[in-house]
């Protein structure tokens, strides 16, 4: 079995040649001051700008650094998956290769989640160098939005640099854009008091181009609604689908008794009226969702008893102490 160490730095790269040589020499500069075992992993997310070759010396080069690279760009929430599925540390870091984050905070995130006995430390790039609008404003519209809907209140939910706990980290599997989410999917397990954040340095970008537009937001925005449903409902979702269907059936039959007591007391004609229409296909709908809310009960059922997966997590267990 693989010696545990002390601490992994994690960073996905895409087409970031220009900043890798200054990035892993100041990660590396950083963590050996340190004098903590540690390893940068860094995972080459399908470049196409020759960072391949300048990752593939560097490895040769540094007994710290291991290189991954992916067959294609999967994105940047599978890359730091990736790097998650492989890392040997205690505490995991996460951090951007674009230099725009500041290695020498790893230390300040690392510091607090020790000190305090956290869970995550969240950077917060409270002076941010990026374009206001392009950046900055969508990124506070959905740090609200986030907050609001997860109850995990932070100032920048966007931000990679983070330090984790590897123990409940391990507990969380990424997919979509979802990495900006981990402190919500952390605190399914968790209580939010294991969670806190720490004012980081920002740095305005010197070289290449942010590979992160506006259209990124509405991505954003879709993998939200997953990200709630999962939290409120993965374990029960006839709870969601049960909800809504009883509302649009009940909505349904009252429109269909109100036109049934039209009909019969005063023989009105209601077999041309948009409401019948409407009346019947809110019952078939509302018939459907609870259906549906059925069929994800049993599968949430199978899903827990076919896997390793479960709707808890044990931190300490008298039986197995350290």
């Amino acid at each position: 079995m693989d010696q545990q160490l002390e601490i992994s730095v994690v960073a996905p790269v895409f087409n970031e040649r220009d900043n890798l040589d200054e990035f892993i020499s100041s990660v590396l500069k950083v963590m050996k001051a340190q004098n903590q075992t540690f390893e940068l992993i860094i995972i080459d997310d399908g470049s196409t700008d020759g960072s391949e070759k300048l990752l593939t010396t560097a490895a040769d080069n540094h007994l710290e650094l291991r290189v991954l690279r992916l067959s294609r760009n999967f994105g940047q929430t599978a890359a730091i998956q990736a790097g998650f599925d492989v890392a040997k540390g205690k505490y995991l870091v996460t951090l951007d290769s674009d230099l725009q984050n500041d290695p020498k905070d790893i230390t300040k995130l690392i510091k607090k989640l020790k000190e305090e006995n956290l869970d995550l430390v969240v950077g917060w790039r409270k002076n941010r160098k990026d374009n206001f609008f392009l950046r900055n404003f969508p990124s506070r519209v959905a740090n609200l939005l986030i907050g609001r809907i997860t109850k995990v209140k932070l100032n920048d939910y966007g931000c990679s640099l983070k330090a984790y706990n590897s123990e409940i980290l391990r507990e969380v599997k990424l997919f979509g854009e979802m990495h900006r989410f981990i402190p919500a999917w952390m605190a399914t397990k968790i209580p939010p008091e294991k969670i806190s954040e720490v004012e980081v340095e920002h740095h305005a970008r010197v070289a290449g181009v942010s590979k992160y537009g506006i259209s990124r937001t509405f991505r954003v925005f879709l993998d939200l609604i997953s990200v709630y449903f999962f939290m409120r409902f993965f374990s029960r979702p006839g709870h969601f689908f049960g909800l809504i269907g009883l509302i649009l059936s009940t909505i349904g039959f009252l429109i269909l008794a109100h036109l049934t007591y039209l009909k019969l007391f005063y023989g009105q004609d209601i077999g041309d009226r948009p409401l019948l229409v409407a009346g019947t296909l809110l019952v078939l709908v509302g018939v459907q969702f609870v259906s549906f809310g059925v069929i994800g009960e049993i599968l949430s059922r199978t899903y827990y008893a076919s896997s390793n997966e479960k709707s808890y997590f044990v931190r300490w267990d008298s039986k197995k102490r350290d």
